[in-house]
């Protein structure tokens, strides 16, 4: 609901022309299929004014709350859960074709105010409802089940049904849980709807706290940001990086949906808006429409665990580890790179393989544009330097970064229209018409921030519910002791069954509703097993968000497909592959911390060991891709991939002659094909490009009889 174009086009006024060819796919339908939270209702003239000033309201609202208020958190939490439920069945419809302009069905209306009501009444009535306790009334009962019915419906409608699957057996659990220890049907519905609904165990727990704290203000900033043209900054700043090199569309595509993606929080969401640009960009270099849809999402994916925001997950995870934020930043950012390395290696590999070339430099932004532009990143410095030097509260940082946001656009809007100003306008006027236009822009940013709150505070709700089904029946510690049982003194086979959890849990839950599921369910079964607090909760984090590409489902990588028009299926698997490193280094730093400088480790060791991994995810890159200056039989593939994956094993100040050893073998084995490679392939091309080449040697001597013509 993006009111204004002009904000824009000053930023993207150098990208290449190729961004053009994105009309080819509707980007809307797109989003509306493979993202829940975009399948809304249409509202026209009237009514779309009154729903954006509800929208509005409601960011403004949770501003104003989370900093000001001191009333119980009970009756803040029921409160904003009873105004979501409201916004979002104005927003969200039944099903997603068949939508009537200005149209909500009466059944949503009643559905609305089955979820409005109760929460509403326990935020009003809250002191006299617990001190009931478990003596609660049949009325109040009544209210609980009508207003979880209500929120899983609005769950259903913009996150997705696996979530609603998993707190549907949990809650039957619990029912049954409850009967077993007292057979009355109505006191076991009781206990689990107080349980559940009117304490801070369940809808209204934790990850509802955090959300109505921290993440609605994030949202709101980024959506702000997005508002400034930070996006298609991102985007000139990553061409004029990348776009030169071999195969270079792609590599933009790499690091401008890792800068993107960190922000917006939405793997699908930053798919669809920056691949409706890269991607017709990677297919017009010659890359494949699978190869090129996969690229998009397997980068937009990592701009989830991409630091300092990380989709905002970062600020979560401090509250919950209870560790400062810098911490957390500073420990993402090398799996971040080991992440981006192995799929930049890959793109590099794939452009080799194809012959293909860079984007001619001349189309290419000019560091001069950039330098002058570079500006609209201060509110996001801003608020790392804030949250980080801890001066204010985690919400006054982002309150304040909103505010800085605002500035900041209003000074883009002034110098845009300075620039393209008409003969005899004056800065006056054009003073006014930034004004104008700054105001309506952060209105529509409030907007969409609420908008984008609602798919996030209702995963959250839901994720409040699975941790205190697993609370209230115990079965944290049943799930633990059957994990830890079946891994026996095998802490691989552990791992491997928590991240099978993970990727169920995480399919198609927005990244910070994601976490907070993780953290609840998946981080206590790592710490049971010894695996460090950190470790844990990274390693969880990590594969909740990999559930974007990972089939069957993989969303992300299916709305790459349907813009590159391509097969989703192959989409995800070579969205997966290029993703290797995401699969493979939560592994590595669970057995061996000091990956991620975790422990008594020295700086020197901490590099060493990251670039070991670099080398390492080369070799697994190229075994996986089948291609290192010649193709790669299928046995030197696998000793490729062997090889890389030994060489990055971490040193550690107390490793074992086992470790120096297996990075000897590994950098032996990788060493070895790579020599081996270079010696079969010396001064033979690429099969393409000597193709290419004859192809220009032919047109060369077709012209040349013409070329001599003229010239006698």
């Amino acid at each position: 609901m993006r009111l204004f174009k002009k904000k824009d086009e000053a930023v993207v006024e150098d990208l290449p022309a190729v961004t053009a060819e994105s009309g080819d796919v509707d980007t809307d339908d797109i989003m509306r299929k493979y993202d829940k939270e975009s399948n809304t209702r249409i509202w026209e003239g009237i009514p779309k004014i009154v729903v954006t000033a509800l929208l509005i309201a409601f960011s403004i609202y949770c501003l104003l709350m989370t900093l000001l208020s001191t009333e119980q958190a009970e009756a803040r939490l029921a409160r904003f859960l009873a105004f979501v439920i409201l916004i979002g069945y104005m927003m969200y419809p039944i099903r997603k074709t068949g939508h009537r302009v200005n149209h909500i069905p009466i059944y949503d209306i009643i559905l609305a105010l089955m979820g409005f009501v109760p929460f509403m009444y326990f935020a009003i009535n809250v002191t006299p409802i617990l001190l009931m306790g478990t003596r609660i009334t049949p009325m109040l009962v009544a209210f609980g089940v009508m207003g979880l019915i209500s929120l899983a419906e609005l769950c259903r409608r913009c996150v997705g049904v696996p979530i609603i699957i998993v707190v549907g057996c949990l809650l039957v659990y619990a029912f049954y849980f409850q009967l077993s220890h007292n057979p009355d049907m109505y006191k076991a519905l009781s206990n689990v709807v107080q349980k559940l609904f009117y304490t801070t165990s369940g809808v209204i727990g934790t990850p509802t706290n955090v959300c109505y704290t921290y993440i609605v203000l994030f949202i709101i900033f980024g959506a702000f940001l997005e508002r400034t043209g930070i996006a298609n900054f991102f985007i000139s700043l990553a061409n004029r990086i990348a776009g030169w090199s071999s195969g270079g569309a792609a590599k933009v595509a790499v690091i401008s949906s890792a800068l993107c993606g960190m922000v917006s929080g939405s793997s699908v969401g930053n798919t669809v808006t920056t691949g409706s640009v890269t991607i017709p960009m990677m297919k017009k270099t010659g890359y494949k429409p699978e190869f090129a849809g996969a690229v998009e999402a397997a980068s937009s994916t990592g701009g989830q665990i991409m630091p300092p925001i990380m989709g905002a997950a970062a600020f979560l995870m401090a509250e919950y580890m209870g560790v400062p934020y810098i911490q957390v930043a500073a420990i993402a950012i090398i799996p971040a790179l080991l992440y981006f390395t192995g799929i930049f290696c890959a793109v590099h590999l794939e452009a080799k393989k194809l012959s293909l070339r860079g984007m001619p430099k001349e189309e290419l932004p000019k560091w001069k544009f950039l330098a002058k532009n570079c500006y609209l990143l201060l509110p996001l410095v801003l608020l790392v330097w804030l949250v980080s030097a801890n001066v204010f509260t985690m919400a006054m940082s982002a309150a304040i970064s909103i505010l800085s946001a605002f500035v900041i656009g209003f000074i883009h809007f002034v110098q845009t229209n300075w620039e393209e100003r008409s003969e005899g306008e004056t800065f006056g006027m054009i003073l006014l018409d930034s004004t104008r236009t700054a105001v309506w822009t952060a209105g529509d940013a409030f907007a969409a921030g609420a908008k984008n709150s609602i798919g996030v505070a209702v995963a959250c709700g839901m994720a409040g519910l699975i941790a205190g089904c697993i609370t209230v029946t115990g079965l944290a510690s049943t799930l633990i002791n059957v994990i830890v049982i079946a891994a026996g003194d095998y802490l691989i086979i552990g791992l491997l069954l928590t991240m099978l959890c993970c990727i169920v849990l995480g399919m198609g839950v927005p990244t910070t509703a994601n976490y907070c599921i993780m953290a609840a369910t998946c981080a206590p079964i790592l710490m049971q097993m010894q695996v460090p607090l950190v470790c844990a909760h990274f390693f969880v984090f990590y594969f909740g968000i990999l559930a974007d590409i990972t089939p069957p489902v993989a969303l992300a990588a299916f709305a790459g497909s349907a813009i590159a028009k391509s097969r989703p299926m192959i989409a995800a698997l070579n969205a997966s592959r290029l993703a290797i490193a995401a699969y493979i280094v939560p592994f590595i730093f669970a057995y061996y911390p000091s990956l991620i400088a975790q422990g008594d480790i020295p700086i020197v060791l901490v590099i060493a060991n990251t670039a070991m991994a670099m080398i390492g995810l080369f070799g697994v890159a190229a075994g996986l891709n089948g291609y290192l200056m010649g193709k790669i039989n299928p046995i030197f593939r696998a000793v490729l991939i062997v090889g890389g994956v030994m060489f990055m094993i971490p040193l550690s100040g107390a490793m074992g002659t086992e470790v120096i050893v297996c990075n000897a073998v590994g950098a032996a084995l990788v060493a070895a094909i790579a020599v081996l490679q270079k010696v079969l392939n010396k001064n033979k091309p690429a099969p393409l490009q000597a193709e290419a080449d004859e192809k220009s040697e032919s047109k060369e001597t077709d012209v040349q009889p013409e070329s001599n013509t003229d010239q006698q």
